[in-house]
């Protein structure tokens, strides 16, 4: 991969992560599934990777949209984040995060639930900066990003 430069539009594929870590007992309740509280924490991990490659600058959580959790994780089941910025801002960076569940030992592998996290892009002495413009690369770059504009629109109160 060709080195980035800390100026300048990126794209989408540029910043795009995936965060693995295979669920233990520590991660789960009682019944064996793994804590929301677990699953959201690595959410927000892998998206504020995603948002510190695409910016080069630090980024703090702004907002996370809400999270429904439709399959549980199980011990022993390996944890995948994929997360990719789907619409950039003047300083804020949204964030899709999709994560599934697999079985090693199956190799099936269950979406349990997605997000959409907001990072807003920091300057050296802490305040809001600005981002880097997203490159729409795909008709899916621009699917995400015009759907990342309208949730910013409602996130905002702006009509």
């Amino acid at each position: 991969m060709a080195p980035m430069s800390n100026e300048g539009p990126q794209s989408a594929q540029a910043s795009e992560i995936s965060l693995n870590q295979l669920m233990l007992p520590e991660h789960a309740n009682a019944f064996g599934n793994v804590h929301g509280g677990v699953i959201m924490k690595m959410v927000d991990e892998a998206g504020a990777i995603a948002a510190m490659r695409h910016a080069r600058k630090p980024c703090v959580t702004i907002a996370i949209d809400s999270m429904t959790f439709k399959q549980p994780i199980h011990v022993g089941q390996l944890m995948v984040c994929q997360a990719r910025v789907s619409y950039v801002g003047r300083s804020s960076i949204e964030v899709q995060v999709l994560v599934h569940a697999e079985n090693l030992l199956t190799r099936e592998v269950t979406h349990t639930n997605s997000a959409y996290v907001v990072y807003v892009a920091l300057s050296a002495d802490g305040k809001s900066s600005s981002a880097p413009e997203l490159v729409l690369e795909t008709e899916e770059d621009a699917r995400l990003f015009a759907e990342g504009q309208e949730r910013q629109r409602r996130r905002t109160g702006r009509t």
